[in-house]
């Protein structure tokens, strides 16, 4: 039996994708860069070996598969050439993977993890079901009759796939180092939406994916009454949300979500939708919403003294609006305070105002320096350039996190997709000095 041997398997699809395996009992390891990252708890836990980068890890009789950050020259996928082993780029050998499921992808430039950690919780629920989830999450169930994967549209990866279902939660002009535009952006959505098998749920409210065309049912979801699965009669609470369900304007049922946020009854609703045209029991959906815990590093809180610490991994200027709506319907009478690290250059040079107009949102707003990527190091610009455009906001260094103890009472909310968690974790530290 073949070893499968995974090049930087820290990576976020990377170990989840490793760890469905392992679960459906393949032989599985990987290496990666010496750095700690969030998502190797899950591989550790699961006894699947981690190895530092060296050709010495290639071996006669392995599959690679090849994380879509390195290219050919690393030195393991020569070796691997050099051996004459078969090399599989991660979306490459995802893309087949699903051929043996009912398979439903999510995608959209926002709200993909959350919404494939909820699809896959609930439809677990009724069937037996494998996923892979964006936040470094995956299972693999045996006997599986679904499997629920995100798939993103960053250098058209998702092309690679040929799903069942699609869920689209929108269209959004994201890696400004990539896509052109916003009508670039649509058109791989366009070409990924001919490539899905049965049918596509789109956020119908973005003007967007109302265009979108497709060989298959487009059913749209929304707060729109043109929708074909519409949320209304929204009940908001510091305790979650609850909603009507209408499908083409007759009423289905209500649902209750102990989340909050527009965003997130969004992303139930389209888990709802596709559920309903799958024929999944709704009792079960409806006790299955309600038991939903979240993903990694979305809206993850802890309580500390008087203030509640919040991660989450909000790195556009619609997601960093979004969690400070979540934040304030959660904690109404509380201060909020946002430590934001830009990612890339290329998207804080890209949404400079966006992220300006956005972070206003908070009651104050401290900034990191921005977090290069393996693509780009160093930009012409830096953080005082958003400064500027932030009145009161302050910078942040990881040796000064001393000041969010002045917030006494308040919602501190660290985003973004870099490693912004060091500054977390140092403020912690000094908390407990």
């Amino acid at each position: 039996m073949t070893i499968y041997h995974f090049v930087g398997i820290k990576g976020s699809g990377m170990s989840a994708l490793a760890q469905v395996l392992h679960d459906m009992k393949f032989q599985v390891q990987g290496s990666d860069v010496e750095k700690r990252f969030f998502t190797q708890v899950a591989l550790e836990k699961s006894g699947i070996k981690i190895l530092p980068f060296q050709k010495e890890n290639i071996k006669p009789g392995m599959t690679i598969i090849a994380g879509n950050a390195f290219p050919d020259t690393h030195e393991e996928i020569q070796e691997a050439m050099k051996l004459g082993l078969p090399i599989v780029r991660y979306h490459r050998f995802l893309g087949d993977f699903m051929q043996s499921f009912t398979s439903v992808a999510i995608t959209g430039a926002h709200g993909k993890t959350s919404t494939t950690g909820l699809l896959s919780h609930v439809i677990a629920g009724a069937k037996p079901t494998s996923f892979l989830i964006g936040d470094g999450t995956g299972k693999g169930e045996e006997g599986a009759e679904y499997f629920v994967f995100e798939a993103c549209e960053y250098r058209r990866h998702f092309l690679s796939y040929f799903p069942d279902y699609a869920i689209m939660t929108n269209i959004d002009f994201d890696h400004p180092d990539y896509f052109a535009n916003i009508d670039d952006v649509f058109s791989a959505f366009q070409e990924m939406a001919v490539q899905v098998k049965k049918g596509i749920f789109a956020y119908g409210d973005d003007e967007q994916l109302q265009k979108i065309q497709a060989k298959v049912p487009v059913l749209f979801y929304g707060f729109a009454d043109e929708n074909d699965y519409q949320a209304k009669n929204l009940v908001k609470t510091t305790n979650g949300t609850t909603f009507d369900v209408f499908i083409r304007n007759t009423f289905y049922d209500t649902f209750s979500i102990p989340t909050f946020g527009d965003h997130s009854i969004l992303n139930a609703l389209a888990v709802i939708g596709l559920c309903h045209y799958e024929e999944i029991n709704v009792e079960v959906v409806k006790e299955r919403l309600l038991t939903f815990q979240g993903v990694k590093r979305r809206f993850s809180e802890k309580t500390v003294g008087s203030q509640i610490l919040i991660d989450d991994y909000a790195h556009h200027p619609t997601e960093i609006k979004a969690t400070i709506e979540a934040a304030r319907q959660k904690y109404p009478d509380r201060e909020i305070v946002a430590v934001f690290q830009p990612h890339t250059f290329t998207r804080t040079q890209a949404f400079l105002d966006d992220f300006a107009n956005s972070l206003r949102q908070a009651d104050k707003a401290y900034l990191c320096e921005i977090f290069g990527s393996a693509r780009e190091k160093h930009g012409k610009l830096s953080i005082k350039d958003l400064q500027d455009k932030i009145s009161g906001s302050e910078i942040l260094s990881e040796e000064n996190t001393s000041v969010l103890k002045d917030y006494d009472h308040s919602v501190i909310i660290f985003m973004g997709a870099g490693d912004i968690q060091k500054f977390q974790d140092s403020y912690e530290k000094q908390l407990v000095q």
